[in-house]
């Protein structure tokens, strides 16, 4: 109870206080709808907002699989060959400078607009940096004493990988895990913004604010929100179903 009952305090306490700022001093939605004129936004268009959840969740999650395996699998690849690495580092760290902004568009131009292969693409790029970034560094912190006795065995690099290295790599991976799930909702929900389909959250935050129906923009904004926290619980839970004390390397918290 100590961990999640004061989030959900603090959180009812922050409501509280901007529905009674917002009817107090009479601010036009505009600014800042009151949270009850965007609850009642969201018991309207509930259907609406359930099916652009679905589509970016659907864009998202596709991102979130590929660019985890896509890391993880070059993050093996360059612990074992140094070329890789050699090739893949400098691109990590200039990727983290390119904002999504300038992938959606380009995209788009590549792969048109009538399908959301664009937005997948940059949901998938942006979960696959830090994936490789944190499964890489937790590949090469391998104990001594285990990489020996894999040796003794005369087993090989893969087989070292697969039974050594992952392993140990578990705790590090989850933690890019948990900063490319909420990641990959962003990158899709931001790549709606520059066309393509109007089927998605972003497209519909455009689509409300553009008509003036702030209630129902904040709305969309509240379902991407959940969505976000969605996607962080789901990597959560995997991360306590993987936990095991047999697992070379694990640190309970």
């Amino acid at each position: 109870m100590r961990s999640w009952f004061p989030p959900i305090v603090v959180g009812v306490l922050i409501v509280v206080l901007w529905q009674v700022l917002t009817v107090a001093a009479g601010l036009p939605s505009f600014l800042l709808p009151a949270p009850s004129a965007i609850a009642s936004a969201i018991h309207t268009d509930a259907h609406n907002i359930a099916e652009a959840a679905a589509s970016t969740g659907g864009n998202a999650l596709f991102g979130l699989v590929a660019g985890a395996l896509l890391g993880i699998f070059a993050a093996a690849l360059a612990v074992r060959f140094r070329p890789v690495d050699g090739l893949l580092g400098p691109l990590s760290a200039a990727a983290a400078t390119v904002p999504i902004v300038a992938l959606a568009p380009l995209l788009n131009s590549m792969y048109g607009t009538t399908t959301d292969l664009p937005r997948r693409l940059v949901a998938t790029i942006v979960v696959f940096f830090p994936v490789y970034v944190s499964t890489l560094k937790g590949l090469r912190q391998v104990p001594r004493v285990h990489a020996d006795l894999m040796t003794a065995y005369a087993a090989t690099g893969w087989q070292v990988t697969r039974t050594v290295r992952l392993p140990a790599a578990l705790p590090h991976l989850f933690t890019g895990l948990r900063i490319a799930a909420p990641g990959a909702v962003i990158a899709a929900l931001i790549a709606e913004y520059f066309g393509g389909l109007q089927h998605g959250l972003g497209s519909r935050i455009t689509s409300a604010a553009a008509n003036t129906a702030y209630p129902r923009a904040w709305a969309y904004v509240a379902a991407a929100m959940v969505l976000g926290l969605l996607f962080l619980a789901a990597v959560l839970l995997l991360e306590r179903l993987t936990r095991r004390p047999r697992i070379i390397g694990w640190r309970r918290k």
